[in-house]
């Protein structure tokens, strides 16, 4: 048996994750350096931020190209927030793995090592992690407090130095410091530290079952118990601005969607913050001071469906749903065709005309007796149809999402069907309303091609952001940024905790793995090798611990360092690594890291926010980021990186490995 020898030849994958990775650089940390990407089949230009949007644009021919786009498009799917960040650890992590590689460093203590070290840091950033409760008691509070000579001011209000997240002082305990650090008003209560309350993640506890905590899965957010608050969008506004990273445009969409939400459930006595009822319709031309949120549905269509708006306005419209298309082709996936059976006709065609009009005819009759005025189908709809039911004044309008279709459900009595033929009366609704979608000044909106129209139903709960640019090419942009910002209040909901914002997790998760190869170092060179328990390869695990373990610290590194540089607070890469060393031997002159971090957080140190667009903001405010999404992140870039690396071990075992070992190729082979 042979197993080949990574070490004496190029690591292509690697590479190629790294030079993947290297394009996404400017688009980590809140101030983003946007791209254009170009469509070749419509020469049409885009401008982005988001590191799913530019993968996406890549030419990902190769096999580390298309895990690269599986691993962010999952990110995406479960958070749809934390994507740049995992790009840009797996681009660092290569570069890294690949340095570890020229050292000869065996792949088994690579991945082992660099695993451990990971589950370390995520053990070890416990202490940096914030109640919601306690961010939004502290933010709140601060906005009123009165200024004072030892204060300093911050865009979401004055925050003295010496007060942290709660009015009590709890002790933080690091694991590179036996005793107890006491911060002053951290907030970190002993109670917010205790496993019962981090049983929801992998890494924190013992008696978590899932990756994920279960409350991910359902997108309402009851904030139950908490009384009227008396602060801007009843308790949450500061907070998402905390969230936010600078984006004031949607914190004003936000507070619109919280005071409706909240409306709602005062009834039920829990402000709730519910993503499933929100979607977005996009409007290019207009601009963005026209952005707005609309109770109901609103969409885009033709101008000849527009023309028939007039006849409904004002008038209670019975509607149906569809869950699949409107189409004659269209069979449900459980539909199978007999096998070696071909219909010639399913039954005598005695009317004349072309193919299809059969169908057109029934379906439109269909409609027609069904007396319904409005059609909304999820899938697809026949263009053919669409036009002989505008001119029989029925709308129809194809791609509703999901969670359209259930909001109208509830509120009108309609039952989706998956076909026309499975209609009663049963399942058509009624009371719905259809008018044309007027902008803020009250004048209706043509954008030429399309017309966008709003749809409602009394008491539907159903909310729609409005989105509008002067700039067709930015509308993907200002898209993405809204999602961003409305998932990641809704994951801090779900969690019910927040990470310190603006590298402060990422420096402490720095300063453990450096200690960490420091004291690897230390207890390899006193201790003997069985002390470091591994597979067959323990020896070599223990003498390149210190190695890896550096290699692990150095995407961090590098993660920092394009923060600071993006954000502003150092004008070169060398002028953000000499301050990030400054602060790692603050860090380790303290005693306790963990603390020295939380200190100064709290001071609004190298951890505040950088320059944003807040108007009449002060240079700096507090930051905040998901838990889990973080995490997950940094959990997904290291296992991709990881298995790229694995990959290229091959193993030949049989009559191969004697031709082998007396080829000029065996120098590149270990033998068994």
């Amino acid at each position: 048996m042979a197993f080949r020898d990574v070490n004496s030849r190029r690591h292509i994958g690697l590479q190629q994750l790294s030079s993947l990775a290297s394009t996404g650089r400017t688009l980590l940390g809140p101030v983003k350096s946007c791209k254009f990407i170009v469509d070749e089949s419509t020469n049409q230009s885009m401008l982005i931020c988001s590191a799913v949007r530019l993968i996406e644009s890549l030419d990902l021919t190769s096999a580390a190209g298309q895990l690269l786009n599986e691993t962010i498009q999952a990110q995406n799917k479960e958070f749809k927030t934390g994507m740049s960040t995992l790009l840009f650890l797996v681009g660092a992590w290569s570069n890294a793995i690949l340095e570890c590689l020229q050292q000869n460093v065996p792949v088994s203590a690579i991945v082992s090592v660099m695993s451990e070290g990971l589950n370390s840091c995520c053990e070890k950033v416990q202490c940096l992690q914030i109640s919601v409760h306690d961010v939004n008691k502290e933010l709140c509070s601060s906005s009123v407090r009165p200024n004072t000579s030892n204060s300093k001011t911050y865009e979401i209000g004055l925050v003295s130095p010496l007060a942290g997240f709660g009015s009590i002082a709890s002790p933080v305990r690091s694991a590179d410091d036996n005793n107890a650090s006491v911060i002053s008003g951290s907030g970190v209560t002993a109670s917010s530290c205790k496993q019962k309350r981090l049983t929801h993640s992998r890494y924190f506890g013992a008696l978590a079952t899932s990756p994920f905590s279960s409350q991910l899965d359902d997108s309402r957010v009851c904030l139950s118990g908490q009384s009227a608050h008396p602060c801007e969008c009843y308790g949450l506004g500061h907070l998402a601005r905390a969230l936010s990273h600078g984006n004031e445009p949607n914190m004003k969409l936000l507070k619109s969607i919280v005071a409706y939400q909240h409306k709602r459930a005062e009834c039920s006595g829990s402000s709730q913050f519910n993503i499933a009822e929100i979607v977005t319709c996009c409007l290019p031309g207009l601009p963005e001071s026209y952005s707005c949120v609309c109770p109901g549905f609103v969409t885009l269509v033709s101008p000849e469906q527009a023309t028939i708006i007039k006849h409904f306005r004002d008038k209670p419209l019975r509607i149906l749903l569809m869950d699949g298309d409107l189409t004659e082709e269209y069979r449900h996936l459980g539909f199978t065709k007999p096998r070696n059976v071909r219909t010639v006709l399913d039954r005598p065609d005695l009317q004349e005309g072309r193919p299809g009009d059969v169908w057109l005819n029934t379906t439109l009759d269909i409609l027609i007796r069904s007396e319904v005025n409005l059609v909304l189908v999820k899938g697809n709809v026949c263009e053919n149809l669409m036009e002989r039911c505008v001119a029989n004044k029925i709308l129809v309008i194809g791609s509703v999402a999901q969670k359209v279709l259930c909001a109208f459900g509830e509120v009108s009595g309609a039952r989706p069907v998956t076909y026309l033929t499975q209609r009663s009366a049963s399942c058509a609704g009624s009371g719905a309303q259809l008018d044309l979608w007027t902008a803020s000044d009250g004048r209706a909106t043509d954008l030429g091609e399309l017309v966008p129209v709003r749809i409602r139903v009394r008491g539907i709960a159903l909310l729609t952001a409005v989105l509008t640019t002067a700039v067709p090419a930015k509308m993907q942009l200002v898209e993405d940024q809204f999602w961003t910002f409305v998932y990641r209040l809704h994951h801090a909901l779900s969690d019910g905790k927040v990470f310190l914002g603006g590298g402060a997790v990422e420096l402490l998760c720095l300063s453990h793995s450096q200690a960490l190869a420091e004291q690897s170092l230390k207890l390899a060179n006193k201790k003997p090798v069985k002390e470091f328990h591994g597979p067959w390869l323990a020896a070599s695990s223990a003498e390149y611990k210190s190695v890896v373990l550096q290699a692990l610290a150095s995407g961090w590194s590098q993660y920092l360092s394009a923060i600071m540089c993006n954000t502003a607070k150092a004008a070169s890469l060398f002028e953000a690594r000499t301050l990030i060393e400054h602060h790692l031997k603050q860090a380790t002159d303290c005693g306790s890291p963990s603390a020295y971090v939380l200190k100064e957080f709290q001071m609004g140190g190298m951890f505040r926010g950088g320059p944003v667009p807040f108007t009449g903001s002060a240079e700096g405010f507090r930051v905040y980021d998901n838990v889990t999404a973080k995490t997950e992140a940094w959990r997904r870039a290291l296992d991709l990186v990881l298995l790229v690396l694995q990959t290229d071990a091959e193993i030949i075992s049989g009559p191969q490995s004697n031709q082998l070992l007396n080829s000029h190729a065996s120098s590149e082979f270990m033998f068994l």
